[in-house]
C-alpha cells in the first residue's frame, strides 16, 4: 500500500499544483486585461481621430484628381480636334490640285479651246 499512496499524494500534489497554476494564469489574465483596457481605448480613440482628420483630406484629393482628370480629358479633346483638323486640311489638299499643277491645268484648257 505505500507504493500506492506514494502515486495517490504524487498526483494530488500535481492536481493540486496544476490548479495553482490555473488559478494564478487567470489572475494573470484578468490583470492583463485590466491594464490593456485603457490601452484599447486609447487606440479606438486614436484611430477615430485619424479617420475623422483623414475624412476631409480624403475629400479634397478626391476633388483634386477629378479637376485633374477633368483638365487632362479637356486636353485630350484640344489635341484630338487639332488632330482631326490636320487630317481634315490633309484630306482636302489630297483632293485639290497644287498650285503648280492647277496652273498647268488652265494652260492647257486654253490650248485645246484654240
Amino acid at each position: 500500500m505505500g507504493f500506492a499512496d506514494s502515486l495517490k499524494n504524487l498526483f494530488g500534489k500535481a492536481k493540486e499544483q496544476a490548479s495553482e497554476v490555473a488559478d494564478k494564469a487567470k489572475e494573470m489574465a484578468e490583470d492583463l486585461g485590466e491594464k490593456a483596457a485603457p490601452m484599447m481605448e486609447k487606440a479606438k480613440g486614436a484611430a477615430s481621430d485619424f479617420g475623422e482628420k483623414a475624412a476631409p483630406m480624403m475629400e479634397k484629393a478626391k476633388e483634386a484628381a477629378s479637376g485633374a482628370f477633368g483638365k487632362a480629358k479637356e486636353a485630350a479633346g484640344d489635341v484630338k480636334d487639332k488632330v482631326d483638323d490636320k487630317i481634315d486640311d490633309l484630306r482636302h489638299a489630297e483632293t485639290e490640285p497644287s498650285g503648280a499643277g492647277k496652273d498647268a491645268t488652265e494652260s492647257t484648257e486654253g490650248t485645246t479651246e484654240a
